[in-house]
């Protein structure tokens, strides 16, 4: 008997269940992925507490988007260059730390967003108290 291929929203549903099989499967394996739900949770907090305004919030969460979006996708690199060159290999280290780079300009460039958003937020914080 010939199995039947999934329709096309079955194709879909698929798809999303694959993807966030993907997105578990990084978060329970890297600890650097953990410590990035982590800092976005408490920003998020920040921007609640804060009252941030929908442009703030669209910079904040293209911010935290391109972080878990670089580590995911260093998590992939990782995991093929382990699959296909298990002993040491300079171009598979090399490899590695070019996609480990990228997560770090991501990083980078989450924080710049991040205190262009908050520092005035924080400043007046500051000047109540003060």
């Amino acid at each position: 008997m010939e199995r039947q291929r999934p329709t096309f929203i079955r194709s879909r549903l698929n798809s999303f269940g694959y993807a966030l099989k993907g997105i578990s499967a990084a978060f329970r394996s890297e600890a650097n992925m953990r410590w990035h739900v982590l800092s976005a949770g408490a920003v998020v907090a920040a921007g609640f507490y804060f009252g941030l305004t929908n442009m703030e919030w669209v910079v904040i969460c293209f911010a935290i988007g391109l972080v878990w979006m670089a580590e995911l996708f260093n998590t992939a690199l990782e995991v093929v260059v382990n699959l296909v060159s298990p002993e040491r290999h300079p171009l598979a280290g090399k490899a590695k730390d070019i996609a480990a780079g990228a997560v770090l300009i991501a990083s980078l460039t989450a924080a710049v967003a991040g205190l262009l958003v908050f520092l005035p937020y924080l400043w007046a914080l500051l000047q109540m108290y003060t």
